[in-house]
């Protein structure tokens, strides 16, 4: 019997657990239909998990079969929510402090598929040409085809130096291409400025890590140091992906006196709350231009958002990707994590923007044009929330290292001069002090 019993709390122990659960609920009266419904459908699980025990053509093991059923259960959710492994938990630490070695991409899946979300600007990914819409299908000679996103960061990552052979499928290109890419540290440095002209600054955030507030702070004094002064910001948030919540309140509040910058709302009242904005030491009330497309998102449209909505910024580019949700990550026993959606959040005004995105004041002219003299091509060039399976659906709004090295900081003034959007937005600033000199202001 000792044998027997071994075997059993051994191998089938998940399995005994699933159905001790159902055995204690069984004995409970059943205070609603939706307990019965999930009582049978929890029952289903256990006949369907023995009977791929007893009859499945190889030897399976229930323990990796309830884990990938747990996988399917969270994401099909959304696409933000999911199961993770302990080394998938590892590197979602990373993502947000400390260095790692990689490649520097933000990715994520469009109907299974593998697709750059953007490069992190200064990285290898970056600097070999991989663009925002790429699809990604091998990894080293290995298919992506229902790779999970955290496998696929872990096969892109690895030992500095070493390369990585990315394959994909570009819009407008006849063939794959081929990259092969050497993995290198991914600058944590994630704010950059430069001087235009005499009294007017370009501000460059490209995500929001642990310190991405005081790097701005510490740019920002910098620029505004200039003998002229600041006469004018521009804010770039293109391809910025996002990040951590907390960074995008406080640099919002950089620029704001007052007011709601971004309010989250859940179905639980703790996952509910409003944050606002308080007087700052330095007076900040210069214009400012902020700079956003399809692949600035979650963080960059809080941002974006706020400064909108307060008529404290004009915004100038192309719709935003319309990530408006916020997940929260829950360690689990044995190294596990668990991320999942907990709230939608809502500009100043109270717009819910997701799947929608942020419509900018100014449209980019090249992106008009470009819309009027092509077809429309196999891929989306800029996916967007929209396209993400299981994606939230979009809400009515009327219902409801600190110091960087100086190299770092500085960019290169003639590749900015050649970008028509900094061009125009400069253009905007300096029209606006024009105006205001001729009014008096």
């Amino acid at each position: 019997m000792k044998i027997v019993w071994s075997k059993i709390f051994g191998t089938w122990a998940p399995v005994m657990a699933t159905v001790l659960i159902l055995t204690l609920w069984a004995g409970l009266p059943a205070s609603s239909a939706e307990e019965d419904t999930t009582y049978h459908s929890l029952k289903l699980f256990v006949d369907v998990l023995e009977e791929l025990e007893k009859n499945y053509v190889d030897g399976v093991d229930a323990e990796d079969l309830i884990h990938n059923s747990i996988k399917g259960m969270v994401e099909n959710l959304d696409p933000h929510s999911s199961f993770m492994p302990p080394e998938a938990f590892d590197d979602l630490q990373d993502d947000t402090k400390g260095e790692f070695s990689g490649i520097g991409i933000v990715i994520t899946t469009k109907d299974g598929i593998l697709t750059v979300v953007s490069p992190i600007e200064g990285t290898p990914a970056y600097r070999a040409g991989i663009t925002a819409g790429d699809i990604i299908i091998k990894i080293d000679g290995d298919s992506t085809k229902g790779m999970a996103l955290w496998e696929a960061v872990n096969k892109m990552r690895g030992p500095r130096f070493e390369e990585v052979l990315i394959t994909i499928i570009r819009d407008r290109e006849p063939a794959p291409l081929e990259f092969n890419i050497k993995r290198d540290m991914i600058p944590m440095t994630s704010v950059r400025s430069v001087v235009l002209k005499p009294g007017y600054g370009y501000l460059r955030i490209t995500n929001f890590r642990m310190n991405t507030v005081d790097e701005v702070e510490d740019q920002l004094i910098q620029l505004e140091s200039d003998p002229e002064g600041l006469k004018g910001l521009i804010i770039d948030l293109r391809d910025n992906p996002g990040g951590l919540l907390d960074q995008a309140i406080k640099i919002s509040d950089l620029f704001l006196d007052q007011g709601i910058i971004v309010s989250i709302k859940g179905r639980q009242e703790k996952n509910t709350q409003v944050y606002n904005a308080y007087p700052g030491d330095r007076d900040r009330k210069y214009p400012i231009v902020v700079l956003i497309n399809g692949g600035s998102a979650s963080a960059s449209e809080i941002v974006a958002g706020a400064l909108q909505d307060h008529s404290r910024a004009l915004l100038l580019g192309t719709p935003s990707f319309g990530k408006g949700s916020v997940q929260t990550v829950r360690p689990l026993k044995d190294g596990f994590g668990l991320k999942y959606t907990i709230a939608r959040y809502y500009t100043p005004s109270g717009r819910s923007i997701q799947a929608k995105g942020i419509e900018p004041d100014i449209r980019a002219v090249h992106e008009i044009l470009e819309k009027k003299k092509e077809k429309p091509s196999v891929f989306d060039r800029m996916i967007k929330e929209k396209d993400l399976k299981n994606s939230l659906e979009p809400e009515n709004t009327q219902d409801s290292e600190k110091e960087a090295k100086k190299e770092d900081r500085l960019l290169d003034t003639g590749q900015l001069g050649r970008d028509s959007q900094i061009k125009r937005a400069l253009d905007i600033l300096v029209s606006y002090g024009v105006f205001s000199r001729l009014n008096g202001n």
